[in-house]
């Protein structure tokens, strides 16, 4: 290989030599359950759900990519534990998903005192030419997984044969070097799951809240309040406290032709993106094609709602004040009411309990804007409206700016992926 060509664009001080190519039949060991010293098929008779110290916890890819309560977990007697010491997990090494989500590449994380490798999973065990965390960069980087996507798509029967893995091509620094990128990428990995459990907690709080702040069926007052309200709150319907505007469904609808550069927006369902507008991706028409339409005519302040597809799917105006909306979409204008605090509702378990009740649709999901318009609210003062709309939007706002942190830091690790690895 060209050594000229054979260096990343970003390097740490002091590192000047190239980088050497290396097979990963040199760096490990590719162990499987199978590798056990023992029979499979008698350790899995003895599978089950118990939880308790002394047992191996019964690994799948499912249990790394969403964890589960360990109750839930799958953990294998203590009489076929001794024959799995060789495929037992402490803690830092790679796994690689061999069936599933084939070549998929995790570090293992303990959550349990004993954990063993399952049948649809490869452990990978280094020797000491390379450092776990800069061979699971690797493969996490823009070149790494080209070459796993490459023997999934080539792999037959649903799975990834061991000698395709050990036959990968590696291109590695010195063992100083790996270090010292491992545990850089290993820091910006703490921070992305920082960002993301406050923005996880943030979320909790919300529903939480969301619960607590407004009254149970059945009930007048809810279960906290802000100070100085005690009147109890009234049962209205929706249609009462808005205005609702469908998208013009007759000959002047939009067509792919009528689309424009720059113009009005016209808005789908897909461009409704955590509660807000997102207008980058969103299609545009003309002034002259705005003013032939007769349905929506979108205001700031206007809470969009989606009645087909994904129903319940809504976003509150609050970033341009002019534009229409396509067919599976109804513009709601609040009337009388505070528009954050009918917003707060219609992302809350009122709404979602009677959408689910009122669903027209069959094979696609569906409501109409006179079944929105019945959907009963609770409502309070408008005094206590404004305080309860104020605390969600701000809410709100704490969840999009943990989102764009993780959303950000995640984007920085992915660049430098490309900068610090051939």
């Amino acid at each position: 290989m060209d050594n000229k060509k054979n260096v990343p664009k970003i390097r740490f001080p002091g590192f000047t030599e190239p980088w050497e190519q290396r097979k990963v039949l040199d760096l490990l060991e590719l162990l499987t359950d199978y590798d056990a010293n023992g029979s499979f098929a008698d350790m899995a008779k003895n599978i089950n759900t118990t939880d308790g110290d002394g047992y191996a916890w019964y690994v799948r890819i499912t249990d790394l990519e969403n964890p589960k309560p360990l109750s839930e977990l799958k953990y294998v007697d203590e009489s076929s534990y001794e024959f799995l010491k060789k495929t037992e997990l402490h803690g830092g090494e790679l796994l690689m998903a061999k069936r599933g989500n084939i070549g998929k590449v995790y570090i293992f994380e303990p959550r349990t005192k004993y954990a063993t490798v399952a049948p649809n999973m490869y452990l990978l065990k280094l020797n000491n030419k390379v450092i776990p965390h800069f061979l699971y960069d690797y493969f996490v980087s823009e070149e790494g997984n080209k070459k796993l996507t490459r023997l999934n798509a080539s792999s037959t029967m649903g799975a990834l044969y061991k000698d395709d893995v050990k036959n990968i091509d590696v291109i590695m620094p010195s063992i100083e070097e790996q270090a010292m990128i491992g545990n850089f990428f290993q820091s910006i990995d703490h921070i992305i799951t920082l960002h993301q459990r406050e923005l996880d907690h943030t979320k909790e709080l919300k529903k939480g809240l969301l619960q607590k702040m407004f009254p149970k069926r059945g009930e007048t007052v809810p279960e906290i309040r802000f100070p100085g309200f005690t009147e109890p709150w009234e049962q209205r319907k929706l249609g009462e406290f808005s205005e609702m505007f469908n998208g013009d469904r007759g000959i002047n609808y939009p067509k792919d032709s009528d689309m424009v550069p720059e113009g009005i927006p016209f808005i789908n369902a897909g461009d409704l993106q955590n509660g807000q507008v997102n207008l980058k991706g969103c299609n545009k028409i003309s002034r002259e094609k705005f003013n032939q339409l007769g349905g929506a005519k979108i205001q700031r302040g206007d809470i969009l709602y989606c009645l087909r597809g994904t129903l319940g799917k809504n976003a509150f105006v609050d970033n341009f004040d002019e534009g229409t909306v396509a067919s599976s979409l109804v513009d709601i204008r609040p009337k009388n009411i505070d528009g954050t605090f009918l917003f707060t509702i219609l992302n809350s378990d009122i709404e979602y309990r009677q959408r689910t009740l009122n669903d027209e649709g069959a094979a696609q999901p569906n409501l109409s804007a006179k079944n929105l318009a019945d959907f009963d609210i609770p409502v309070p003062s408008l005094e206590e409206q404004e305080e309860i709309g104020a605390f969600f939007a701000t809410l709100d706002n704490t969840i999009t700016l943990h989102q764009r942190e993780l959303d950000h830091t995640k984007e920085l690790k992915k660049g430098l992926l490309q900068q610090m690895f051939i």
